[in-house]
């Protein structure tokens, strides 16, 4: 029998948890291009941003534990912007292949097609992350292109694709 996922709000309760899922990916993985760990003080004003009206943030729990979260965040700071999204999901390496990521993007977008606030989901994935990609090919996003060598880390330049889908 498949262990139940329950995708729910974020609490400050969770911060810990959530800043070892993303440092990990600082320290092993690609998924993020930050190349230094992020500190408690910086993820507690993470944690504040996602805590407004347009920038949720959701975690997913599986048998108790926080096993993934995603988020939306303003896309670029100016005005005209402010309809567009950023999400961002983010799995514990040891609950990847559980359905985490799909229960996580179920969630955050009922909640974007629900927010009238929101037009435009964005994702940025580093190149080569095949399961994000088809993940975001699973819920509709289309390819809308690649930036080249944007990023040094792991001793070499990697590419990002971009991926959008209206809400």
């Amino acid at each position: 029998m498949k262990d139940i996922i329950h995708v729910r709000k974020a609490k400050k309760e969770d911060l810990q948890e959530l800043l070892a899922i993303y440092n990990y990916e600082v320290d092993h993985g690609v998924a993020t291009l930050d190349l230094n760990r992020k500190t408690m003080e910086e993820w507690q004003q993470w944690f504040q941003v996602h805590s407004g009206e347009h920038h949720p943030l959701f975690v997913a729990e599986l048998k108790g534990k926080v096993a993934g979260y995603a988020s939306l965040s303003s896309y670029r700071e100016k005005e005209a912007y402010q309809s567009t999204v950023e999400l961002s999901v983010y799995v514990d390496a040891a609950c990847r292949g559980q359905g985490i990521a799909t229960a996580l993007m179920d969630q955050i977008l009922l909640f974007a097609r629900k927010d009238p606030a929101i037009h435009l989901v964005v994702s940025v994935i580093t190149s080569g992350n095949e399961s994000s990609v088809h993940l975001h090919e699973k819920y509709g996003f289309r390819f809308c292109g690649v930036i080249h060598e944007v990023g040094w880390k792991m001793g070499r330049y990697l590419d990002i694709e971009n991926y959008e889908l209206v809400v």
